[in-house]
Parts: C-alpha cells; sequence; structure tokens
C-alpha cells in the first residue's frame, strides 16, 4: 500500500516546492502527523520521534511539532506511512486530491496540508495557492482590523472632541467665575485700603490729641509748681510771722498773735483748697528709688543648684517644692519605666499616682503626671488620686510636647519642677524657665 501512495505512475512525488511551507499548512501538516502517530508502532517511527509515541496529540504537536515537520520534509517512507493513515482516516479528501479535483468548499489549508502530506500531482500548486489564500485572508483580516481600528479612533477623536469642547466650556465658565471672584477681591482690597487709610488718619488726630493732653498736662503741673513755690514762700512768710508772734507773745502782745494765728490758718486754708482744685495725687515715688544702684534678687528655682547638694540628692527636691506656690510636673512613663520597668504599665500608672498622692499631701505643692497616650486604643479609666493632677496626651501629641506646653502655661517667676531623665525635655523646660530634675531624684524622694 506504500508504494501505491508514493509511487505509482502519476506520482507528484518528483515536485519540489521552492518556497518555503506556509506557516498555517504547517501547522496543519503537523496536526495529521501527530494524528498518525496512533497507528504506527515504535519501529515505524523515525529515530528522533519515537520518546514522544506515548504523548497525547496535543503534548505532542507543543513539544515535537519542529521534529515531525521535519520528519515529514526529509523521510519519505515515514510520510508515506503517515499519507496511509490520512487515507484510512478521510477517504473523501485523499479520493479528491488523487482526481485532481479537491472539493470546493474544503478549507484551502487543510487541502494543502493533506496534498503536502500525500504529494499527488500538482500538490506544490495547491500548497501555493493555499498560501497565497492564506495571506489574502491575512491581508484581509488585516484590512478588516485596520478599518476597524480606524473606526475605533475616529470614534475616541470624536469623543475626545467633545470632551475637549465640554472641558473647554467648563473651562470657560470657571475663568468667567474666577474673574467675578477677582473683581470681588479687588473691590473689598480697596474698601480695605480706604478702611487703613481712615485708620491711620484717626490714629494721627488721636496722637495728636494724646500730644495736645500731654501739652496741657505739663502746663498744669509747671502751674501747680509755681503755685507750690508760691504757697512755700507765702509758708515761710507765715513762719516767720509766727516766730514774731511767738516774740511778741513772750513780750506780752496779744494782739499781734492773734493777727499770726488767723494769717496761718488762712495760707493751710488755701493750701488744701489748692490740691483739692488740682486733684493732685498722693506721691507714690520716694526719694530713695531715684538713687542707681544693685537691688538683691529674689530667690529662684535655679538658685537652689547653686547650694552645698549634690545634683542626685533628693533634698533638693524637698528644697524646690518647699518654694511658694512651687509646682511639680512628672513625666510619668519616663519615671515609672527607670524605676520598675518590669511591671506592666497599669500597675506602674497606679503605683507612681499613689507615690506622688503622698508627696503632694506632705509637700502641699501642686503635683501633674503627664502619661503618653498617643498609642492607646481607648481613653485610660482612672481616678486619679488626691492632690495629684493627671493628664494622657492626644492622638499626635507626645507626652514630652505636652510637658512643654505645662511649663509655658505658667506665669513667669513661678517655681515649675519638671522630674524626667530625657535630655530634651530638661533643656527646653530650663529654657522656659523651670527646674529640671532626674526621675531618679524622684524615685529616692517617694521611696
Amino acid at each position: 500500500m506504500v508504494e501505491t501512495a508514493g509511487g505509482g505512475p502519476g506520482d507528484g512525488a518528483a515536485e519540489v516546492l521552492d518556497r518555503p511551507l506556509p506557516e498555517g499548512v504547517r501547522r496543519r501538516v503537523v496536526q495529521i502527523v501527530s494524528d498518525g502517530f496512533g497507528g504506527l508502532t515504535v519501529a515505524e517511527l523515525p529515530a528522533q520521534l519515537r520518546q514522544y509515541a506515548r504523548f497525547a496529540p496535543n503534548r505532542r504537536v507543543k513539544f515535537a511539532g519542529n521534529a515531525m515537520a521535519a520528519a515529514v520534509e526529509g523521510d519519505t517512507l515515514f510520510r508515506q506511512r503517515i499519507a496511509e493513515r490520512f487515507r484510512e482516516a478521510h477517504p473523501e479528501l485523499a479520493g479528491a486530491l488523487d482526481t485532481g479535483a479537491p472539493p470546493p468548499a474544503a478549507d484551502p489549508l487543510d487541502v494543502a496540508a493533506a496534498a503536502y502530506v500525500l504529494r499527488p500531482t500538482g500538490w506544490v500548486k495547491l500548497v501555493a495557492a493555499a498560501g497565497e489564500e492564506a495571506q489574502r485572508a491575512d491581508a484581509e483580516r488585516a484590512d478588516e482590523e485596520s478599518r476597524a481600528e480606524l473606526e475605533r479612533l475616529r470614534e475616541q477623536l470624536a469623543e475626545a472632541r467633545d470632551h475637549t469642547k465640554a472641558e473647554t466650556e467648563r473651562l470657560r465658565q470657571e475663568l468667567e467665575s474666577a474673574k467675578k471672584d477677582a473683581d470681588s477681591l479687588h473691590r473689598k482690597l480697596r474698601a480695605a485700603v480706604s478702611d487703613v487709610k481712615r485708620g491711620e488718619a484717626a490714629l494721627r488726630k488721636l496722637n495728636a490729641e494724646m500730644e495736645a493732653l500731654r501739652a496741657e498736662s505739663h502746663a498744669q503741673v509747671s502751674a501747680a509748681e509755681s503755685e507750690t513755690r508760691r504757697l512755700k514762700a507765702r509758708l515761710g512768710e507765715a513762719e516767720a510771722a509766727l516766730e514774731a508772734t511767738r516774740r511778741a507773745a513772750r513780750e506780752g502782745r496779744s494782739v499781734e498773735d492773734m493777727r499770726v494765728r488767723l494769717l496761718l490758718d488762712t495760707v493751710l486754708d488755701a493750701a488744701q483748697g489748692l490740691r483739692r482744685e488740682l486733684a493732685l495725687p498722693p506721691v507714690s515715688v520716694r526719694p530713695a528709688e531715684t538713687v542707681d544702684a544693685v537691688e538683691p534678687g529674689r530667690m529662684t528655682p535655679k538658685d537652689i543648684a547653686a547650694r552645698a547638694l549634690s545634683e542626685n540628692d533628693p533634698a533638693i527636691l524637698d528644697q524646690l517644692l518647699a518654694l511658694p506656690q512651687a509646682h511639680l510636673v512628672v513625666d510619668g512613663y519616663n519615671v515609672t519605666k527607670t524605676g520598675y520597668p518590669q511591671m506592666p504599665l497599669e500597675k506602674q500608672r497606679l503605683r507612681l499616682l499613689g507615690q506622688l498622692s503622698q508627696l503632694a499631701a506632705q509637700t502641699g505643692a501642686e503635683v501633674t503626671c503627664v502619661f503618653d497616650g498617643a498609642e492607646l486604643a481607648a481613653p485610660v479609666l482612672l481616678a486619679p488620686p488626691r492632690g495629684v493632677r493627671v493628664l494622657f496626651s492626644k492622638p499626635g501629641v507626645t507626652a514630652d510636647e505636652l510637658i512643654r506646653q505645662l511649663v509655658r502655661a505658667e506665669p513667669p517667676g513661678r517655681p515649675v519642677i519638671v522630674a524626667s531623665t530625657d535630655r530634651e525635655v530638661a533643656d527646653g523646660v530650663a529654657k522656659a524657665g523651670a527646674r529640671p530634675v532626674a526621675s531618679a531624684v524622684l524615685l529616692k524622694r517617694l521611696s
């Protein structure tokens, strides 16, 4: 049967394909070879294809496609065996190709692949025609895809134009609105400038009135000083008259004594009336306050450090808390993690607050304890002990920043003591006028 298929009279085995096998035809040829594997024994297969004998057809096409195409091209006996299997599976198509009249409704690629395997007379023309038909189909498909792509691009261009038109209109409206807002702002600015000018004019007028009042006050003070000098002169005259009266009294001149006493009463009444008329305030400045000298300074929390005590001596804290109106601010977790870090946070807080309550009762000082609340999932339910203010920092605010806010809130001159080992906190509160002490000092005092 093989000889009849490949070497009979009129066989097209002598024909040669002068161009590469079209890719579509090649794929169909590989599929035909893969399908024909099932009817061949391992001995009938070429050596390079025997390892794929047990593969499923799809896996055989995937992994042995190039090898099968090469075997059909170079091994005539193997091609004839595959052709025989194809004749048995597709007798009608094979018979039509043998008569030179392939079915018009058949796929040109299937016809070309069958002709390539069976090699009837004129198979090269069938393969070339199938390649041309495939190229023409590809060209038509590409042309169709190009037209579709062009249509899609036209639609996109129309949409883009519509979108651009709408966006242009929106921007035009926004520009008009911005122009209106700018005009309104210009009007408001002009009104504000006019208000500022009126305010400056009123300020200049007020300054002029203040200068006039100041000049009038100076004039009144000068008049009062002149009147005082006149009264002093009259008082001197009255004192001289009084002395004369005393001499006259000693000499028994009672009439002159009466006249001098009457003159003295008149001068005193005139001086009191003048003081009431001028509304002169009592003297607030003493002569000793006009002398330039250095006064002794008051003791502050920073002066406590100058005493002969160690920085780690708890006596320093007692001296600081003994100052009037002292306020102790405690960096809570800094102190507890210095003294007893192995305890849970809740027990750390309770232990520290209990000890601070005792310290507040002993010293009478104001005590505020600050804890970092930035990482708390919920507010801490806690009953603050007597005499201790307990604060937690808000989310996004550290306990260090809350301590600095507390220090800045105090009036200058009030003794504020901050217990913390954090150097940044200590430096910051020291610049603000507070006195930092180490957490270890507070722990020693509490124990």
